[in-house]
């Protein structure tokens, strides 16, 4: 068993269980997370726990799932191809503000995007870490193409290597501004932002 049973647990106690797991997980690190702490802040029974979860793991692989699901749903990301034509960076612009947004409105999503980084996360062992780090690349593989192809992105360099470069950056970026989120407000972290998107821009302006 993987995941909650559909149709068993609660969506509001599923929710609080999401929250409480991810905010344990990204706080202590995956070895170190306390399932008691979470099942106690929960306010569940350990045999109620066991009744939907085989394991950690398996509360892990259906935060990162879900997570993954809800983000997605509220960002709404754009097909590649909408992307294209003479707005490309003000598309893209577009989308960090929409994820910006979001996250201070559900900070949740700031938990759950550090269990990415986690160092002693099950990564090998993660289906759903996994997946999310595939369709990440082949949407920006994806987008860097439409880019190379409007003339928004230099095309000098081979695109394979172009995506790999690119997904370096934004996951250094992306695992720097999340453990120093605690310690920016609003404007800094808008500011933060902007300038990676900049910095992107730069990097990949022909």
């Amino acid at each position: 068993m993987n995941a909650a049973t559909p149709g068993v647990l609660p969506p509001a106690r599923e929710r609080l269980l999401l929250i409480t797991a991810a905010g344990e997980f990204a706080r202590a690190g995956y070895e170190r997370a306390s399932l008691n702490t979470i099942i106690r802040n929960c306010g569940m029974s350990k045999s109620s726990f066991y009744h939907y979860f085989a394991s950690k793991q398996a509360l892990f692989e259906h935060v990162m799932t879900e997570a993954g699901k809800a983000l997605l749903d509220e960002l709404q990301v754009p097909a590649p191809g909408e992307l294209g034509g003479d707005r490309f960076w003000e598309r893209v612009a577009a989308l960090l503000a929409r994820l910006l947004a979001i996250s201070a409105q559900q900070a949740w999503y700031i938990d759950a995007g550090k269990l990415f980084h986690l160092p002693d996360a099950p990564a090998a062992q993660s289906p759903a870490l996994q997946r999310a780090l595939i369709h990440s690349a082949q949407w920006l593989d994806e987008a860097l193409a439409v880019g190379r192809e409007c003339g928004a992105v230099r095309d000098d360099l081979p695109a394979p290597l172009q995506g790999e470069l690119v997904f370096a950056v934004l996951q250094a970026m992306d695992r720097w501004s999340l453990q120093h989120k605690d310690a920016m407000d609003a404007t800094a972290w808008q500011r933060l932002a902007d300038l990676q998107l900049d910095a992107v821009r730069r990097l990949l302006a022909p």
